[in-house]
């Protein structure tokens, strides 16, 4: 991306509008995407995500292909040596983290998932507390032991060089589950397990009450609206969240997994853009709750 916007090619940006276009402005594309990471874009609004992405595919239309709102940009295509320096094959691309995170919060989204686990813990009787139906169900996560997937394969050449391979972790685990009084012991983990997900970044400017001043540069955000978030989120990624079950099942109550699941979180590295997913957008099997 800062190939293609050191050559101007992300210059001008345009989004559609009631009035046919309307043209972005105090975005700095040779700034932003000279980064190592994708923070500084997603920190922009969804008007200039959606330019972005609108311009990219643009650039690797066809002549002649057709769309509503996007025409064919040949720049590119007529630029040899920079689609040589711009374009890499897979298997010569190191694998890196999208951005760097600075907070996760993992949420009990999926009914299926949120029941499997309270029938582990729990039993089938008591599997989905009954506030999961009322409000979003999560518990603050860590950032520091997020990988990109790639790079955890066991002997893998590729990756970021952060993590070659997940280590099994070590923790306490309950001798006898039907004589609590034996207490622990001490030792790897035997029931490891992870669970497939779907996670989101989210983005944005700042959400704030009033504009910062010389005496407050940086004013308390406000909550953002249900309709506000929906336009957070820059995109998604799978993401698997390995789980130590024998510990955790000792360890969780009653503050919530510690050692269980602190050890690894890996997720794809490449983010499919919100934009990309909304047409796709469908009820959960939870269905509507009053």
């Amino acid at each position: 991306l800062h190939l293609l916007a050191e050559a101007g090619l992300l210059d001008e940006l345009v989004v559609p509008s009631d009035n046919g276009v309307t043209k972005i402005s105090n975005f700095h594309p040779r700034i932003v995407f000279c980064q190592p990471s994708l923070n500084d874009f997603m920190a922009c609004d969804k008007k200039v995500w959606v330019a972005v992405r609108n311009r990219l595919i643009s650039l690797f239309m066809a002549a002649g292909d057709e769309d509503d709102v996007i025409e064919p940009n040949p720049s590119l295509q007529n630029n040899l040596p920079l689609q040589s320096n711009s374009m890499h094959l897979l298997e010569n691309t190191l694998y890196h983290l999208p951005a760097t995170i600075g907070d996760y919060t993992d949420f009990y989204s999926s009914r299926e998932h949120a029941t499997n686990v309270g029938i582990m813990f729990r039993g089938k009787d008591n599997a989905l507390q009954p506030n999961w139906l009322h409000m979003p169900i999560g518990y603050h996560g860590r950032s520091s032991s997020i990988f990109p997937s790639l790079s955890t394969s066991c002997g893998s050449s590729v990756g970021s060089g952060k993590m070659s391979t997940i280590r099994r972790p070590c923790g306490q685990l309950q001798i006898d589950a039907s004589d609590p009084t034996k207490g622990s012991t001490y030792g790897p983990c035997k029931l490891m397990d992870f669970e497939l997900e779907v996670a989101f970044f989210v983005g944005g400017p700042t959400n704030r009450d009033e504009p910062p001043t010389a005496d407050n540069k940086e004013p308390i955000g406000k909550p953002l609206t249900l309709d506000e978030a929906a336009n957070r989120i820059f995109g998604y990624v799978l993401m698997n969240d390995w789980s130590a079950r024998d510990i955790q099942k000792w360890e969780y109550v009653p503050l919530g997994p510690f050692t269980a699941k602190n050890f690894a979180t890996t997720i794809s590295t490449w983010v499919v853009t919100s934009m990309a997913l909304d047409p796709f957008r469908c009820e959960t099997s939870a269905g509507k709750q009053g």
